[in-house]
């Protein structure tokens, strides 16, 4: 069966770093996208990056494009999420959800149970 477990979040000051981490097993790693949500208290999961394993492509919403990159390590069937320059408004719980085609879009995405990330002032 698929898992999917989220790492590396936590408390940090604005401007600061974080790394993310999603370990993955059960499907073929290379045929998949990967991607990362944030939800924060009271809002809508939102969509922030996705690696397309196939080929390498990625992509951002704006408002972390230029300070998150998001990167899979084949070998161990993981995908990280770097995260620089932190600002308060990106504090949420950040989840990976696998998807063959879709970003985790589509129904039938496996999901994480999250890491929770904060960013104080």
């Amino acid at each position: 069966e698929v898992h999917v477990v989220e790492s590396g979040g936590g408390l940090v000051q604005a401007g600061g770093s974080l790394r993310l981490s999603c370990a993955t097993s059960g499907f073929t790693f290379d045929d998949y996208t990967i991607a990362w949500f944030r939800q924060a208290p009271g809002k809508e999961r939102e969509g922030i990056s996705c690696i397309y394993n196939r080929d390498g492509s990625t992509t951002y919403v704006d408002s972390v494009k230029g300070r998150f990159t998001i990167s899979s390590d084949h070998a161990n069937n993981r995908v990280y999420l770097q995260m620089d320059s932190l600002k308060p408004e990106d504090t949420a719980v950040y989840y990976c959800a696998v998807d063959e085609y879709t970003c985790g879009l589509g129904p039938d995405a496996y999901w994480g149970q999250g890491t929770q990330v904060t960013v104080s002032s």
